[in-house]
């Protein structure tokens, strides 16, 4: 059991050592779910109603999260039942030792250090391709895919279910993916925090967009 702690800690000193070089988002994110999965990570946890209203904020010093997969059954061609797995609506929070099963709220977990743009309003967008090849879809989508891995300058606005506006962050690396044992949710790293969008609508833009 030692040796095995001993070389869990050691996977995570050489990630972050090697985290401290690349400045790679995706790095980040790894780093953070070894240490969320170990031993948890700090959050304030606010849930909104379908409007957007604010019912409830949680804080804790280890927090993770975990999908609940439920059993399914079905039949092959030949008749045969065939046994699968798939993650069911219900997500639990461990908040130091205890636990919440959620369903259908909208919730945002903001891990200790990030912090919300209070000043961000809402704005048009218009924008212009300068000629460039990089401004062509199909290079810009091979491109933006791999910037995405770095983290690059964007804004995160949130919405309530029904499109009422909640939040919004920005940073200068901002990383995104849908994790897949956690339903209904997206996770985003900004600038090595991590933030996670359970059930609301949300946009992630280029700040560049913005200018």
């Amino acid at each position: 059991m030692k040796k095995k702690l001993r070389f869990i800690l050691l996977t995570v000193l050489c990630l972050c050592l090697i985290g401290g070089v690349t400045g790679c988002a995706a790095l980040d994110d790894a780093i953070n779910e070894i240490k969320g999965n170990l031993v948890g990570n700090g959050y304030t946890i606010r849930t909104y109603d379908n409007y957007g209203s604010k019912v409830m904020t949680t804080t804790g010093d280890k927090i993770n999260i975990q999908g609940n997969p439920v059993k399914t059954t079905s039949y092959s061609s030949d008749g045969s039942v065939v046994t699968g797995y798939e993650m069911s609506s219900v997500i639990t929070i461990n908040i130091d030792g205890k636990e919440i099963q959620s369903c259908g709220d909208t919730c945002i977990f903001e891990q200790n250090g990030l912090q919300p743009d209070v000043d961000f309003v809402q704005t048009d967008i218009y924008s212009q391709s300068t000629g460039k090849l990089s401004d062509n879809t199909y290079v810009a989508g091979i491109v933006n895919k791999y910037k995405n891995y770095f983290g690059k300058s964007r804004v995160v606005v949130i919405k309530s279910q029904l499109g009422q506006p909640i939040v919004a962050y920005s940073g200068d690396e901002v990383y995104w993916k849908i994790p897949k044992d956690l339903p209904k949710m997206t996770k985003l790293m900004i600038d090595g925090k991590a933030l996670y969008i359970h059930r609301a609508n949300f946009q992630i833009i280029d700040t560049a967009l913005l200018d």
